[in-house]
């Protein structure tokens, strides 16, 4: 890529905070906007319908009317105290809490302690529930009294005006996935990494997965594209990789749902995608119903575990992607759900069990066979999996374990490959622009 690309131009001014105009189509709203955003929410017809029919899927056949009132109402009244950034998020801390007593069977967090609460931190975390997975992390914070995430979110979700309201209160900034153009790509890639870039620098914590989309087979995997992308900002200041990145104060987070309320409906994607070579059409609004179902499913227990900000020992994309993956494989929290898919597979030795109780077998085994008889492998290969990372790392294996290996026994890994470069770009720069585009 020509510098004149990073680069701003010698008749524009520089920017110099995430605050600036420029960014506007993709950073998260200001106190001043609340109001406004708070209106899309309470006048959005479609969201009042959704919960009508998600709270009473019955009744709503025979009192839609009178519910979509009653539902309304109790928007409006939800609404009316919050009046800035901070009033949302302390109500969403609420959510929160009551969403971890009623669907947990208790939430663990480890490592948040020893994280400066005066710093900035760029958090990567495996991938594994849209909502949740950031929404724990900057409990968390709240909870330590630090200040809360800038979170990267895909413009996939923003498909309802009170989903893009609710996000971008919650301090979400936008991921444009969708841009089809190269060249296009390119821009939107250096506009996101210099608008985290200066949002880092200016204190504030960001965090992003370390992926694009979750994982659904279970094989947490970093893409080195979401860490290239990050660095382009440290290419206009003339920095190299490991320059940059190592002052970005990279915590690395692990996350573990001993049971994840989305797995079937994970199974039945990759099923579809192997069925199909690879293709799978998504539903108008799939996502949002995925983020409702995995805010009112049962987690069993949650671990979130933060390592020590990630400084050092790299040069590379790839280096850097590895110790990521390692923390998260060493950290991921081998529930009972983890350890008797591995051994149902054959992947682990009888010695895993012995601490196992028979009620916790019964329990884990009654969720899968409950579901069809084809994807049950499927859902056992998604639990097992980080099992199989795990044990990599502490065998000193480099990096995942291969396709033929992960193929005949330890998941069906077709759903983590996503689209590569289109190298056939008579622009080598231009062409990297699909690979970084992907976080």
């Amino acid at each position: 890529m020509s510098d004149t690309v990073l680069k701003d131009k010698k008749d524009q001014v520089p920017v110099l905070s995430s605050e600036d105009a420029i960014f506007d189509d993709i950073r998260p709203c200001r106190d001043d906007e609340a109001p406004q955003e708070l209106a899309k929410i309470a006048q959005d017809e479609s969201l009042v319908t959704g919960i009508v029919r998600l709270r009473y899927p019955k009744l709503c056949k025979w009192l839609g009317p009178v519910l979509r009132l009653f539902v309304r109402r109790y928007i409006h009244k939800q609404l009316a105290h919050i009046h800035t950034i901070q009033d949302f998020q302390l109500q969403v801390a609420k959510a929160v809490e009551s969403m971890v007593n009623e669907t947990t069977d208790g939430l663990t967090f480890r490592g948040f302690d020893e994280l400066d609460p005066n710093q900035s931190y760029l958090f990567i975390s495996n991938h594994r529930d849209i909502s949740l997975d950031p929404a724990f992390i900057d409990f968390a914070l709240h909870l330590k009294t630090q200040r809360t995430l800038r979170i990267a979110i895909g413009n996939n979700l923003l498909k309802m005006p009170a989903a893009t309201a609710l996000m971008r209160l919650n301090k979400s900034f936008i991921v444009k996935r969708s841009v089809a153009s190269p060249r296009e790509r390119l821009k939107e890639v250096i506009h996101l990494s210099q608008y985290m870039g200066l949002s880092l620098k200016e204190g504030h914590c960001i965090w992003i997965a370390q992926r694009e989309g979750r994982a659904k087979d279970g094989d947490d995997r970093t893409e080195e594209a979401v860490l290239k992308m990050i660095s382009m900002y440290g290419r206009s200041l003339k920095e190299d990789f490991a320059t940059y990145m190592s002052k970005l104060n990279i915590v690395p987070v692990s996350i573990t749902y001993e049971f994840d309320p989305g797995d079937l409906d994970k199974a039945r994607e990759l099923e579809a995608k192997a069925r199909n070579n690879g293709v799978y059409h998504k539903g108008e609004l799939e996502d949002i119903k995925s983020i409702v179902k995995g805010i009112k499913g049962y987690k069993g227990r949650v671990t979130i575990v933060a390592g020590k900000p990630i400084t050092s020992g790299f040069s590379t994309p790839e280096e850097l992607a590895q110790l990521i993956d390692d923390f998260i494989y060493q950290h991921y929290e081998l529930f009972p759900s983890v350890l008797i898919a591995a051994h149902e597979l054959g992947l682990a030795p009888d010695e895993v069990m012995q601490d196992i109780t028979e009620a916790e077998k019964q329990k884990f085994l009654e969720r899968v066979h409950a579901y069809p008889a084809e994807l049950q492998e499927r859902v056992l290969k998604m639990y097992a999996f980080p099992y199989l990372n795990q044990q990599a790392v502490q065998q000193g294996v480099k990096r995942h374990l291969d396709a033929k290996q992960a193929d005949s026994g330890a998941a069906d890994t077709s759903a983590a490959n996503t689209s590569t470069a289109d190298t056939s770009s008579a622009d080598p720069e231009v062409s990297t622009a699909e690979d970084n585009a992907k976080a």
